[in-house]
Formats: structure tokens, C-alpha cells, sequence
């Protein structure tokens, strides 16, 4: 055992100076006093285990000196092993128990006192290495806290950078304005009701359908906003922008349900969409839950050509759909919930928006 150090109080020379020879000889540094001072008097050296070993007078019969309970009151974290007789020890035990005294050894026996004495040397490193976890932990919390607030920030600024790039998108469309934000919304909240619970997967559903139409980018403006009917040279290049987006995500390295919005996103439940004519559960569920969501924003959003539609006339397009364009048990889930529910998420998405009118250029004066 490596050195402890105690304070050892007896008033007979015979017993202390025997106590300390074998303490000392087992490796524990002794200060010896033939009484015990007041509890403001420091005593001995912090080296090590400080202890102090207060050996009874058997005169006391076995009474606690009233200046041990003041060393106790004073100093409760300071460990006081007390040696009495055998006969005498059982009078003790009531202080034992109310914790004036910690330990109680056999005066006669110097081997029960080098045991309290280890025990305790035991119990402070034990106290100290539960004080080392615990500021361990206080330091892990903070740095995770402060990792977590920059994550947060960062999310939120990625969030934003989404949101204003397919914002920016949406305004080469007219037709389009404010849609990525409420589809994005509504697939969220539809995936939720099919089953889908993984944060994570609701959170790259949200973001696929963000980016839905990330691929019109690269279309030109004289097709994506030709006014008449497209030709069909044309229609093969607006077919190109689900291909188009999805190899803009892949090289970001974003997940695999932002990918399957992208590229599936005009897939068809009977096979006749595009780009690989995917049938049935073959279309990733992800983007057969989009599907649902684009064409409800679709039926309800204002067009050029016509005015929005409300949400019932939504439900019966989907219902009239099923099964053709749209997975019927999809389907099946949105007709379930109350179409409050969407309501909701288009004022909320849409508020902001100014008028329509704002996004058309104005009109020359002749």
C-alpha cells in the first residue's frame, strides 16, 4: 500500500509510541499528539490519506470526548477512526451510527486499525474518481451542448440555403411560385401518416421534396417558360430534369430518399412515367408518397389558366387516380385525415407569399 498519513491523539506514551511503530512499519506516515486540540488547529500534513486516529482513554469507558464531535461538525469530510477495548466498544456503536466516528478498531489489535485505514484510502479514490467522472461528464455535456448548438445552426442555415435556392427555382415558373415549400410540407406530413417514424428519413423525404425539381435549372428558359404547347424535342429535354437533378444530389452526396424524390418523382403506379417507367412498390415509397403530395398542391394552387381548386376537388382527382397514377393505399391514408390538416399547411407555407401578380413582368405600354 503507498504511504498514507494520519493524525494519530493518545494520551499513553506505552500505546502511541506501539501504534505508530506499526503503522509506520506498513507504510503509513504517523503525526502523533498525546491529546486533541480544539477543531480550528490544523493537524499534521494533507500528503496522502489524512485521517485522524483518536485512541480512548480506558478510564473514558467508552464516551465520545465531547471535542470529537466538534471535529466532526467542524470537518465532516475528515475520516475519525477511534480505538477502544473490546469490552468497551459496544458503548460506541451509538456514535458509530449517528456518524460522529466512522470507523471503530480494536485498540488491543493494531491490524483493524491499518484495516480502517485502507478501507478509506479505498473510499477516497473511489470519491475521487467518481469527482473526476462527473466534471468528465459536466466537460462532455458542454462540449456537446456547444456541438450541438453549431450543428442546429448549421442545419438551419443548410435548411435556409434549400428553401431560397428552390424559391429562386420557382420564380423562372410562374406557374410554380411557392410550390416546392408547401410540397415539401405536405410529404412530410403524409409520409408520417403511411408509417414512416425514422427522423431521419421523414427529415430526406422533406428535403428530396424540396428539391424535386432541382433539374430545371438546367432547362432553358425558352421551354420551361415557353407560353404555348411544347413540341415534342421539347418535351424530351422537360424530360430530361428528374435524371438531371438526381446527378446534381448524388455528387452532393445526399442521402438516398432525396435521390429517389428527384429521379422518381413522375414515375407512375402503372408504369407509364418517366424516366424508367418504374411500376407498382418497384417506385420507391418515398416518391410514390410525393406523388400524392405534388398533385394536392397542384389541384390547389393557382394557375394562369385557372383559378385554385379546393381540397375536396383534390381528394376526388387523387381518389378518380388511384391505382393509375397514384399507389391507392396512399391514397387511401390521405383520404383518412382531415383535409383541415392541408389547409393548414398551405396557409402556412403560402402567407408570406406576395400576389401572384408580383412575379409577372410588367406590361410594356405602347
Amino acid at each position: 500500500m503507498s504511504e498514507e498519513r494520519v493524525v494519530l491523539v493518545a494520551e499513553n506514551d506505552k500505546k502511541r509510541t506501539s501504534i505508530a511503530a506499526f503503522l509506520s512499519g506498513h507504510g503509513v506516515g504517523v503525526d502523533a499528539l498525546t491529546s486533541l486540540p480544539a477543531p480550528s488547529v490544523v493537524l499534521g500534513s494533507s500528503d496522502g490519506l489524512f485521517a485522524l486516529v483518536v485512541a480512548l482513554n480506558d478510564g473514558g469507558r467508552g464516551r465520545v470526548p465531547v471535542v470529537l464531535k466538534e471535529w466532526k461538525k467542524s470537518h465532516p469530510a475528515l475520516p475519525i477512526i477511534v480505538l477502544s477495548p473490546p469490552d468497551l466498544a459496544a458503548g460506541l456503536i451509538p456514535a458509530l451510527e449517528d456518524g460522529t466516528i466512522d470507523y471503530l478498531a480494536d485498540s488491543a489489535n493494531p491490524a483493524t486499525l491499518y484495516s480502517a485505514i485502507r478501507s478509506e484510502r479505498l473510499k477516497g479514490e473511489a470519491r475521487h474518481g467518481e469527482e473526476a467522472a462527473k466534471e468528465n461528464l459536466r466537460r462532455l455535456k458542454k462540449e456537446f451542448s456547444l456541438h450541438l448548438r453549431r450543428s442546429l445552426a448549421r442545419e438551419e442555415a443548410y435548411d435556409t440555403t434549400l428553401e431560397n435556392f428552390m424559391a429562386a427555382l420557382d420564380l423562372r415558373d410562374v406557374e410554380t411560385y411557392g410550390h416546392s415549400k408547401t410540397v415539401a410540407r405536405y410529404s412530410y406530413v403524409l409520409a408520417e401518416a403511411v408509417g414512416i417514424r425514422d427522423p431521419r428519413t421523414l427529415d430526406s423525404i422533406r428535403k428530396g421534396a424540396l428539391l424535386h425539381d432541382a433539374g430545371k435549372m438546367a432547362i432553358p428558359d425558352s421551354i420551361l417558360k415557353k407560353p404555348g404547347p411544347l413540341s415534342g424535342k421539347e418535351w424530351e429535354v422537360i424530360r430530361r430534369h428528374p435524371a438531371l437533378g438526381y446527378g446534381l444530389v448524388r455528387d452532393v452526396k445526399l442521402v438516398r430518399e432525396v435521390g429517389n424524390i428527384i429521379l422518381c418523382h413522375h414515375e407512375k403506379y402503372d408504369g407509364t412515367g418517366y424516366p424508367k417507367g418504374l411500376k407498382g412498390e418497384a417506385i420507391p415509397i418515398e416518391a410514390r408518397v410525393f406523388a400524392v403530395a405534388d398533385t394536392l398542391d397542384a389541384v390547389t394552387s393557382h394557375r394562369p389558366y385557372r383559378a385554385p381548386r379546393d381540397f375536396r376537388v383534390a381528394r376526388r382527382e387523387l381518389v378518380r387516380c388511384a391505382g393509375k397514377q397514384f399507389d391507392p393505399k396512399v391514397v387511401d391514408v390521405f383520404c383518412g385525415m382531415d383535409l383541415a390538416v392541408w389547409e393548414k399547411i398551405r396557409f402556412q407555407t403560402t402567407r408570406l407569399l406576395p400576389p401572384i401578380e408580383d412575379y409577372r413582368p410588367p406590361v410594356s405600354k405602347k
